[in-house]
């Protein structure tokens, strides 16, 4: 998985916000989370290598904004730069999350029309309270893409009237980790992945969390590889089969452009997340 975080650090606005794992390792490594600023990785998507191709390759999927939100106030200011990244490289997917959909209308470029065709636009809707507050604002926003992430999943959600509208492609959910990790259940997992599978909306567990509740029984579960494999062997994935994006060439080189060939582990197999993963970067971060 891919993260561009032009720009890091929030504020809890909402009950999924109160065990923030952004929070939780900043505070292991002596950072104020709080306060929002410009990282280095801001030009990212533009990077060349010395052969003067773009060092994400074309066909990439990229994740927005994981240790920030997108929409937060404090980065009207380098918005629009990104935008135009965005539009620039319109050979890759950049999937944008948010808890702040109230924000969305106003932020979009002045050129968005009915949205970009490598954007993907998602909320956060960690209960019923956020789902009912932000999905309706998302329904209503022109957009070429959409989706919904319920994580941390601390809350049942019936989703069924959105979904119903066809305008939502994904859905995500995943349990909480780290500090004071509340309760993810089974039942509202498996509520989810059956509606997603009535309206054919591709549906990915990518996690059960450090608490995961089944039958009546509480699993503590600290290691997310194994949290990941759980959800995959619970088999409450439904992929649709819709190709979600329809990216444009760019030229970016003499040469042409290098297409990004995934590169995928034995262990990526049983990853919760391979449906929506570029596949690995061979860090060795896993240990596999």
């Amino acid at each position: 998985m891919i993260i561009w975080n032009p720009w890091h650090g929030c504020h809890k606005i909402s009950e999924g916000c109160e065990h923030c794992y952004m929070y939780f390792l900043d505070g292991k490594r002596g950072i104020d989370t709080s306060i929002i600023t410009r990282t280095s990785n801001f030009n990212l998507p533009l990077r060349k290598d010395r052969n003067g191709n773009f060092t994400l390759r074309p066909g990439m999927q990229l994740y927005v904004g994981l240790s920030t939100d997108f929409f937060i106030e404090e980065a009207d200011i380098w918005r629009d730069e990104a935008w135009r990244m965005i539009r620039t490289r319109s050979d890759i997917a950049f999937r944008l999350l948010t808890k702040r959909a109230s924000r969305i209308e106003k932020c979009l470029p002045n050129d968005w029309g009915d949205g970009y065709e490598n954007v993907m636009l998602s909320v956060t809707c960690e209960n019923q309270r956020r789902a009912d507050e932000r999905l309706p604002i998302l329904i209503d926003i022109p957009a070429r893409h959409k989706g919904f992430m319920a994580a941390p999943f601390i809350g049942e959600v019936d989703a069924g009237s959105y979904l119903s509208t066809g305008q939502i492609e994904e859905v995500t959910c995943g349990g909480e980790n780290y500090d004071g990790a509340r309760p993810c259940h089974y039942d509202w997992v498996r509520k989810l992945y059956e509606q997603c599978r009535q309206y054919d909306v591709s549906f990915n567990f990518i996690e059960t969390g450090s608490v995961f509740i089944k039958d009546g029984r509480t699993y503590r579960i600290p290691s997310k590889r194994i949290q990941s494999l759980q959800a995959d062997k619970s088999g409450l994935n439904h992929n649709c089969g819709k190709p979600l994006f329809k990216l444009s060439p760019v030229c970016n080189s003499l040469f042409g452009p290098t297409e990004y060939t995934p590169f995928f582990k034995a262990h990526c197999k049983t990853c919760g997340s391979r449906l929506i993963c570029n596949g690995c970067s061979d860090c060795g971060n896993c240990g596999a």
